[in-house]
């Protein structure tokens, strides 16, 4: 078993603080497993309202809900969206009798009801696959080959991963897809997907990806917005203020778990992965999403100047400005670009992100950071 303690805590934090905790996250993530280990002291309700049962029982919610005491969880809530103004009827109580932990993949109606319903009474927990923190340094390469989800990072072998996360994107696009509020052609968003997965790690281009599909590029702006919403993809922004510079103002994409996007791509292990043209793209991108893990930034961008220089992740983290570079090479060395985006950017710190295993400094500001110790960077001192 994988320790997944600091989601239980930050999740029990949550409760303490709000009447009602919603934690989101990709479908098959964990999130119904992390709501049953939980453990919370007195009576617990569970509701899967995929299970035609307990949506039966929640049929009149206020009736059903509002005797229960201690902790109430209500999983896939997306499902029966009327339970939302109930909710927060239940939530303003002053006793608060009960607490709400709800479930759900980030429909749109989840996203509207929360942000209608239950402002200023949720606190929002995003619950991801596994990170380097939680499997450990020396699984990385399994990590980054298979991806975070459980059922894939767990299976016995490469094969048996593969193949999961062959069905996943199956299940994904032919029910989950649907069942969320997202009603798109399953072979349409399928094609979609696997010509995205050729932009992973590049700026978006719609009108690209439209003219080659024979549609519009509204429609895979909407593929693009269904994909983002269901944490399948990140749309990172570009950075741009007054500098006197041509500066990218279209977004970059990443398909933000590297197991799917190695499904989408053909590559079934770590051999065939390094053979791949792609191979710097996807570890670019899973280097990203551990970062950001790692980081928390409430906003990141990443910078890129029509002149060349560029830099792969910009934010902000204790009041200071923080660079991010990815580099799959042995030794980095200080680059031109480094240099003009450390100036740009007015950073205070740019950590160049790499796969070996001794940290130094290659420039005053800029430092070279093994991915295994990327947790050391914001550590107590």
């Amino acid at each position: 078993m994988i320790s997944r303690d600091s989601y239980k805590l930050e999740l029990r934090v949550a409760l303490e603080r709000s009447p009602v905790a919603l934690l989101v996250g990709p479908r098959q993530c964990g999130k119904s497993t992390m709501a049953r280990d939980l453990s919370p002291s007195g009576e617990v309700h569970f509701f899967d309202l995929e299970d035609p049962a307990a949506a039966a029982a929640l049929a009149q919610p206020m009736t059903v809900l509002r005797s229960l005491r201690g902790l109430v969880v209500l999983d896939e809530a997306q499902r029966q969206p009327d339970l939302f103004p109930v909710l927060r009827v239940l939530a303003d109580r002053p006793e608060a009798p009960a607490k709400f932990l709800v479930l759900g993949s980030a429909s749109p109606e989840l996203s509207r009801q929360s942000a209608e319903s239950l402002a200023g009474r949720v606190d929002i927990v995003e619950l991801r696959g596994f990170d380097l923190g939680e499997v450990g340094g020396g699984a990385v390469d399994k990590l980054w080959v298979r991806g975070g989800f459980p059922r894939s990072f767990l299976a016995a072998d490469d094969g048996a991963s593969y193949r999961w996360r062959q069905n996943f994107l199956t299940t994904f696009l032919e029910r989950d897809l649907g069942v969320l509020g997202f009603g798109m052609a399953p072979a349409a968003m399928r094609r979609f997907w696997s010509m995205l997965s050729h932009y992973h790690g590049q700026i978006w281009n719609g009108a690209e990806i439209a003219s080659a599909m024979g549609v519009s590029p509204h429609t895979t702006r909407k593929y693009l917005d269904a994909l983002e919403q269901t944490f399948m993809v990140r749309v990172l922004q570009p950075w741009h203020e007054n500098l006197g510079k041509r500066t990218v103002k279209s977004p970059k994409i990443y398909l933000r778990d590297s197991g799917v996007f190695h499904a989408l791509q053909g590559i079934q292990d770590s051999t065939q992965l390094l053979m791949h043209p792609k191979h710097g793209a996807s570890w670019e991108g899973f280097v990203v999403e551990e970062v950001l893990r790692v980081f928390r930034p409430d906003q990141a961008w990443f910078y890129s100047v029509h002149a060349g220089a560029e830099l792969d992740l910009f934010f902000l983290h204790r009041g200071q400005r923080i660079g991010v570079e990815m580099k799959r090479e042995d030794a980095p060395r200080v680059t031109k670009s480094m240099r003009v985006t450390q100036a740009d950017l007015r950073l205070d710190r740019l950590f160049v992100i790499y796969p070996g295993t001794r940290r130094y400094a290659l420039d005053e500001g800029i430092e070279c950071v093994p991915l295994t110790m990327l947790r050391d960077l914001v550590a107590p001192s």
